[in-house]
């Protein structure tokens, strides 16, 4: 029943992630920029282009590059091509998508609530990749494991945000409001998980 569970849960993150990526790579290369987004961002989506397509293209390819690495099969069988898409998603996806989120924050709609938010995702998003490249550098596959898993799950805020923003719009409360708690909803859930599968795995192995 366990493992059910667990494929399970890694068909759906797989699913989200490369449909959210999908989704933000279509949109953002065949529509208007800002076309999708609330009007109180557009003006700040068109001041700023460079910032914005850095950061949705360089984040969608953490989204699509990431699930893969997670296949302990994978892994085993194509060691070689598994550390050159680790080099991608670190060296590119997370490394451009923190920095220009990080700049991006600084102009956030939702005043400094929302900044803070979106900047504290960028920066321990860049943070944990950090260190997951020192440990697997320094030869520490445990450690490294532990960086990309919580490295990966604030790269699954991508996801979490756009399943808030539709429940926000639902939920009749004004916007502004709501996207301020979304900065910070979209990425702390999901850091709080990781933790926990983390202590539910050691709690395991003392058994």
């Amino acid at each position: 029943m366990d493992h059910v569970v667990k494929t399970i849960g890694r068909v759906a993150l797989c699913v989200l992630a490369l449909g959210v990526a999908g989704y933000a790579t279509l949109a953002y290369a065949l529509l208007p920029l800002g076309a999708l987004v609330h009007p109180g961002m557009r003006l700040t989506f068109h001041a700023h282009p460079v910032g914005i397509y850095t950061h949705v293209f360089a984040s969608s390819l953490a989204l699509l590059t990431g699930p893969l690495q997670f296949s302990s099969r994978f892994r085993q069988r194509h060691r070689r091509v598994h550390r050159w898409l680790g080099r991608v998603y670190l060296g590119v996806g997370v490394a451009l998508g923190g920095l220009s989120g990080l700049y991006m924050a600084t102009l956030a709609f939702g005043g400094l609530t929302a900044k803070f938010g979106f900047a504290g995702l960028a920066s321990i998003w860049l943070y944990t990749g950090l260190r997951a490249f020192r440990a697997i550098r320094e030869g520490d596959v445990a450690a490294h494991r532990k960086w990309v898993v919580r490295n990966f799950a604030l790269t699954f805020a991508a996801v979490t945000l756009r399943i808030y923003l539709p429940l926000s719009i639902a939920s009749g409360i004004p916007f502004e409001t709501c996207y301020s708690v979304i900065a910070w909803l979209c990425w702390i859930p999901n850091l709080l998980v990781a933790e926990a599968l983390f202590n539910r795995r050691s709690g395991r192995s003392q058994m």
